[in-house]
This record gives structure tokens, C-alpha cells and sequence, in this order.
């Protein structure tokens, strides 16, 4: 097609009709593209090795075709169909050979953030204008801090969103027709880098946007770490308003001073020091604003205090960050500082990070599961010193040595599990060679977490704690991250039941 029309295809009001694009991936997100080209006319086909009998069942009644089979090569329908547009999911990686067939044939690739983006006027604003967009990224802590970031935008009076790659796909958040002022959007770097391949027509304006931090992570999927950094970079592009960044990490502020951002956009840093003007930090227990006032070289405005944080359960030093990172993007909206202090009283993180579990004859179980990626956990274990560790996974092609050595030797021991053990144990030998390190077999799955919880309360000292913080993903045994921070808690659970009662008062059945 003539590069003119997708040139125009910049409003949920522009000509879609007839517009041939495939869709790769019939997941959650392929489905809201699917559903969303449907709705505006377009001719879509959706390639997908495998697909839930719902979304399967639905496909024809919307008005899509659907194609199941191996995409392991370009598949003739695909040659037959003629794609002017290929949306994919953001599974499929720059080196993936339907990928790299589009990008010979010069056919536009989207991800489904870009069709978001060039939709997102469907609904709008009392004043006519579609919602703002807050971009989050980070390797870790996006979850956490799209979910902050919005609750102190309504505490603040604005109607949010969180959505994107936090489970909520952004192209239903466009089309909800009760609309919102703010959406709040997390992106992985695999959406980033999709976000990356934007002509200039499809590119994105947020209002603000932060990449919390940088360390590897899914580096098969972009093929190296300066790749993946690269796409990480993107979520900075044409920032209007305010490009938040970690002072901790050189990272960030790199990726900000390199970004090309729209004219007069501020620098806002965060960390857990005293901030300067521009900055938002922490002052005496204090967590304090000093960017988002008049008089900000010489005064600021507290937000809430590290006692308040303690009291929720929000303490822990990557935590506070993410508060931090989350208050900032909150006040280039314009929320006031008592809206957050009150917000964050209330708010709660999601089961499995950092969520302690038990406790029972003084140690204390925590699962931190979500922890992914060495970055994650090395934040966890920083937090509790000491820790019986448990570890181990599909590391996602990242060498685990440097983590063991910045971190493991804090550790009081190590239970390792997962595929990917040997690799584990050698860097313990090679960096920690004074922690025990404990391997349990993989063989049965169903029965890992009983025997890391077994191995645990052997080693565990008086008022000591067991840290769960895998530092790897969890598909190499368990359906996720969940499921994987599930067993654990139920092991524990069945442990203290086969044991005295929990000496906290609290009866093992609600543990």
C-alpha cells in the first residue's frame, strides 16, 4: 500500500477499511488488536501456533480469520495474504523468522502500543483531547510503579488507567468508554523495541515517562545487553513534560540526556539521598519533593516518611525508589503532596513481591518470586541480609556470577532449584565459597518447594528469614512466577502444620 495511507492512520476516525494486517500471536494482547482492527474494518488474519478455545471461538464472530500452525517459517498464507501492516505480540523477537521477513519486505511493523497510540482518540476528555500517557519501564519495579503512579493520579482527582504489559492491554484501555485522563502504561523492553520501529507517523508523545533502572535482562530475546539497552532508551522519545531517572543508576540519566525529547521537557531525578533542586529523594526519614515548586533551591515538600512507609509494609530500599519514581511522574500531573501521603497509607504491593508469607518460631518466610532477574533479586537480598536464600531458575542467558559475588555472600546459605542449577552452584564455589549451597532436583516439580522449605528450617537461625528470590524466570518448572511463589507459601503452610502452632498467634490455616 502507498506509504501515504498509513501515513493518515493517526485517529480512530481515519479510513481502516480494507487495511490487510496480520496479527502474530493470539494471546490476551492479540486478541485486543484483533478485535480492535475488526471493530475499525480491517482485514485481519491471525497466525498463531496455539490459541485458547475462546479466543478461537470468538475470532469469526468478530470478523477475523485465523490460521493455526507452526510459524517456525514463514507460512505461505502469510505470502498469500499480502500483509500491509504486521501487528505482532510482543513474544516474537527482532530475530524471529516472520519478523525478519517483514523487515525484508519493507512491510510497517507495529506493536500493539503503536495501533494504541494511533487510536487513542476514540474517547475523549471533557475538553476534547485524548487521555495523556505516562510511560513506565525499567528491569524491575514497573509493575509496582504503574500500579503506584496511578493510584496517586485518582487520590489526586484524575481518572487513571494502569495498563500495557501489567495485564491490561492498552487497546482496551483506549476503547473503555467511561475515558480517562491519564493512562498509565508499563512496557516491557520487547514492547520497546517494537516502539523502536516506529515511522514517524506512529510515534509516541507521552506526558511523562521514567526507566526506573538498567541491568541485563532477556538478552536472547534482543540478542545482546547494549540491544536491549537500546530498546529500554526508547521510553524517553519525545517526552513533553518530565523524563524521570534513577541518580543510582548512570543508565538512566544516559539514556535521558541522550533522548531526543520535545523542547523545554525537565530532567527529574530520584534516589534514595538527599535530592537537589530537580529531585526528589529522602531527607532525614523524610521523602521530599524538590522539583515540582517555585522555590525549589531552597526548599521542599515532603511527600510522607520512611515510619509511614515501615507501617505499610513499604520500606524496603527498592520500594522506596519506586515511590519515589511513581511520586514524581504524580506530580508533573499536578498531584498535590497530601494526596500522595494519603494514597500510599493504604496502598498495598501484589502477592509475591516481597510478600512475607509466615512467620513462625521467629523466622520469617518471604516470597519474593516475582524477582526475576538477578537485578530484582539482588535488590531483595540486599533488603534482608542474612537470608536463607532460595534461587534458581531459566536464567534467560544471563551469566548469575556477578550477582553472587556482589550479593551471595550475604547470604546464610543457598537452596538452589530449577534446569539451570550447575550454573548456580559454580558461581557460588567461584565467588561465595563460604556459603553452603544446597541443590534440589528438579525431577518432580510438584514437590520442589516441600523440599526447599525441608532444607530451609534445617539451616534457618533464631529470628532469621527465608527469602525466596529466584533471581530467574520460572518456566523451566512451574506455569510462572505465581504459581511458582503459590507452592512455596503452601509448602510453608504445610510445614507449620506439621509442626507446633505459629508462635505469632496466628492460626497455620490462614498463614
Amino acid at each position: 500500500m502507498s506509504t501515504d495511507r498509513l501515513a493518515g492512520l493517526t485517529s480512530w476516525n481515519a479510513d481502516w477499511s480494507g487495511l490487510r494486517v496480520a496479527v502474530l500471536g493470539l494471546s490476551m494482547t492479540g486478541f485486543s488488536v484483533a478485535d480492535t482492527l475488526a471493530e475499525l474494518g480491517a482485514d485481519v488474519l491471525v497466525l498463531s501456533e496455539a490459541a485458547e478455545e475462546e479466543y478461537e471461538r470468538l475470532l469469526p464472530v468478530i470478523g477475523a480469520r485465523l490460521e493455526l500452525g507452526s510459524l517456525a517459517e514463514v507460512p505461505a498464507v502469510l505470502g498469500e495474504f499480502a500483509p500491509e501492516v504486521i501487528v505482532a505480540s510482543p513474544g516474537f523477537s527482532p530475530s524471529h523468522p516472520v519478523i525478519r521477513w517483514a523487515q525484508d519486505s519493507d512491510i510497517a511493523i507495529w506493536g500493539d502500543v503503536e495501533l494504541a497510540w494511533r487510536v487513542r482518540d476514540k474517547v475523549l476528555r471533557s475538553d476534547g483531547t485524548p487521555a495523556d500517557w505516562v510511560l513506565i519501564t525499567g528491569t524491575n519495579g514497573k509493575t509496582t510503579t504503574t500500579q503506584l503512579t496511578a493510584t496517586l493520579l485518582v487520590e489526586g482527582g484524575l481518572r487513571a488507567a494502569p495498563c500495557g504489559n501489567i495485564g491490561v492491554p492498552v487497546l482496551d484501555a483506549v476503547r473503555d468508554p467511561a475515558g480517562f485522563d491519564v493512562l498509565v502504561v508499563e512496557l516491557s523492553s520487547h514492547q520497546l523495541w517494537y516502539l523502536g520501529q516506529s515511522r514517524a507517523e506512529g510515534e509516541l508523545f507521552p506526558y511523562a515517562s521514567v526507566c526506573l533502572n538498567l541491568a541485563d535482562d532477556h538478552l536472547v530475546w534482543h540478542g545482546s545487553a547494549r540491544a536491549y539497552r537500546d530498546a529500554k532508551a526508547v521510553v524517553y522519545r519525545n517526552t513533553r513534560i518530565a523524563c524521570v531517572y534513577n541518580k543510582a543508576d548512570e543508565a538512566t540519566r544516559q539514556m535521558v540526556e541522550e533522548a531526543e525529547v520535545v523542547e523545554g521537557a525537565r530532567a527529574i531525578g530520584f534516589d534514595l539521598g538527599i535530592p537537589g533542586p530537580s529531585d526528589l529523594g529522602v531527607v532525614e526519614g523524610l521523602l521530599v519533593d524538590r522539583a515540582f515548586l517555585d522555590d525549589r533551591s531552597r526548599s521542599a515538600l515532603e511527600l510522607t516518611t520512611v515510619a509511614d512507609l515501615e507501617a505499610a509494609g513499604l520500606a524496603a530500599p527498592h520500594i522506596v525508589q519506586n515511590i519515589l519514581a511513581a511520586s514524581a511522574l504524580a506530580r508533573s500531573l499536578g498531584v498535590e503532596p497530601e494526596a500522595i501521603h494519603t494514597a500510599l497509607q493504604s496502598f498495598r504491593l501484589d502477592p509475591h513481591r516481597i510478600q512475607v508469607i509466615a512467620r513462625h518460631r521467629g523466622v520469617t518466610w518471604i516470597d519474593d518470586s516475582k524477582a526475576t532477574n538477578p537485578h530484582a533479586a539482588a535488590s531483595s537480598l540486599r533488603a534482608y541480609p542474612g537470608a536463607v536464600w532460595v534461587l534458581g531458575g531459566d536464567l534467560k542467558g544471563v551469566d548469575i556470577s556477578d550477582l553472587v559475588a556482589d550479593v551471595g555472600t550475604t547470604a546464610r546459605a543457598a537452596v538452589v532449584i530449577g534446569v539451570e542449577r550447575s550454573a548456580v552452584v559454580t558461581a557460588f564455589r567461584r565467588h561465595a565459597p563460604g556459603v553452603p549451597v544446597f541443590e534440589v532436583d528438579a525431577g518432580d516439580t510438584g514437590q520442589v518447594m516441600n523440599r526447599v522449605v525441608e532444607i530451609a528450617a534445617g539451616i534457618v537461625d533464631d529470628e532469621g528469614t527465608v527469602l525466596l528470590a529466584p533471581a530467574a524466570a520460572s518456566f523451566d518448572q512451574f506455569s510462572g512466577y505465581a504459581e511458582r511463589g503459590h507452592r512455596f507459601a503452601e509448602a510453608v503452610r504445610d510445614w507449620i502444620d506439621r509442626g507446633s502452632a505459629d508462635d505469632t498467634g496466628i492460626p497455620p490455616s490462614a498463614l
